[in-house]
């Protein structure tokens, strides 16, 4: 039997820029929404194939102001034979004096979290959730709001400690994650906290969907543009060496 359309582009993504290597130790951030559930069924169908040997750990930062992990998202992990560590965390208690609370401070908070325990128990690579209307919509935030051309790049391996970031849902609309995700009949946990503040985020997401019309092709071409660079053709600072 053929499977899901979803994992067929992720196959792809994990190629392209070798996500997935033997002997890899993999952490993925489990948030209990749509995308980091998608991605962990992917995981957890390849370890079967024994494409290549790799291990897998479901790590879930649990706070004070968002929904837990539902039981039967944790049984559906169990029965995907995943190994999940959950952790808690009190985001406000470590908000400083007078700052306010944000998703900007919730998210580097977990985002800690999830490295430091990668760290710590010798994992080699974190895989995050990110999709491909999420890189997208961080490509227009930099470029108009910070004038930087930039995004969050499929694999990026960090300077300062033996971690590689990986998201092989990359080449993934939106879309495509909700139909399957919606064919599988799993839940997903959207956070509904009182602190949200994605005003930039939900710009950018309009802003991409007026581009590309909500067309997946348009999408995909935007992202090959960012593998396809012409420097030569753009308006970076003039040297000498370059020529």
């Amino acid at each position: 039997m053929s499977q899901p359309k979803l994992f067929s582009i992720i196959d792809r993504a994990v190629f392209d820029y070798r996500l997935i290597e033997e002997g890899d130790n993999i952490l993925v951030g489990a948030s209990g929404g749509k995308d980091s559930t998608a991605l962990i069924e992917y995981f957890a169908c390849r370890q079967k194939q024994k494409r290549e040997n790799f291990s897998l750990t479901a790590f879930h930062v649990a706070t004070e102001i968002a929904p837990p992990l539902s039981d039967e998202l944790i049984e559906t992990f169990k029965n995907w034979g995943i190994q999940l560590k959950i952790m808690n965390v009190s985001v406000l208690e470590r908000l400083k004096t007078g700052k306010t609370m944000n998703c900007w401070w919730c998210s580097t908070q977990r985002r800690t979290e999830l490295n430091n325990f990668a760290i710590k128990n010798g994992f080699n690579k974190i895989a995050l959730g990110h999709h491909l209307d999420d890189i997208l919509e961080t490509l227009l935030m930099n470029a108009l709001n910070k004038g930087q051309l930039s995004t969050m790049p499929p694999r990026l391996s960090y300077k300062k400690y033996p971690i590689t970031i990986i998201r092989p849902l990359c080449m993934a609309p939106v879309t495509i994650i909700k139909e399957h995700a919606q064919n599988q009949g799993y839940s997903s946990t959207t956070c509904t906290c009182s602190y949200q503040d994605n005003s930039g985020r939900k710009e950018a997401r309009k802003r991409l969907e007026a581009l590309t019309q909500g067309n997946n092709s348009e999408k995909q071409r935007l992202f090959n543009a960012l593998r396809n660079v012409r420097r030569e053709y753009l308006t970076y600072p003039y040297n000498e060496r370059d020529l």
